[in-house]
């Protein structure tokens, strides 16, 4: 059931956002501060969305830069329901990778990089049959998904925010 919802998560995660993404090299890690740190309580959907970003590029940054040709990060997602009061950011970023690099070692050494910090890192398939981890921060709702792309050469970065409430009156519909 797990397994099921981590895919569903995975579907809406991809098609969010705008049609095209901004393109932007690597850059030096900035979430990775907040990495063992529960979110502040207060946070809003922007501060979320924000630290979400920062952290598909800290991912992003482990891949190595002889084999990265693009990022590609949405600029846009979308909000999904944590529980009855809260919600998190859900955003997508693709890595195009030199043709031949082995991505499922590139899988594996970014898991072996969260497990070390002692960070909950879970793997198993994806629908293709592709090498896929899940980062768990200790953060309720925050979650990276590390995977093959569907397009050749390609990694996907599906995330999810920590959780957060909405000013009062903000519709949680539509693009964030």
């Amino acid at each position: 059931m797990a397994s099921l919802l981590l895919v569903g998560a995975m579907v809406l995660a991809g098609c969010s956002g705008s049609p095209g993404g901004t393109h932007i090299e690597p850059a030096a890690p900035t979430a990775a501060e907040t990495q063992g740190e529960p979110m502040n309580a207060e946070l809003t959907w922007q501060e979320a969305k924000a630290h979400t970003q920062a952290m598909e590029l800290d991912l992003a940054a482990l891949i190595p830069k002889d084999a990265v040709v693009s990022i590609d990060q949405k600029k846009k997602g979308m909000l999904l329901s944590c529980n009855k009061t809260q919600h998190n950011w859900k955003g997508f970023t693709a890595i195009t990778v030199a043709e031949g690099t082995k991505i499922e070692q590139i899988v594996r050494a970014i898991e072996a990089h969260y497990r070390a910090k002692g960070t909950k890192v879970s793997a198993d398939s994806n629908p293709n049959e592709d090498y896929r981890i899940q980062i768990d921060p200790p953060a309720p709702g925050e979650n990276y998904v590390v995977s093959e792309g569907l397009a050749p050469n390609q990694i996907d970065i599906d995330s999810g925010s920590p959780c957060f409430t909405l000013p009062e009156g903000t519709y949680p519909g539509g693009d964030f």
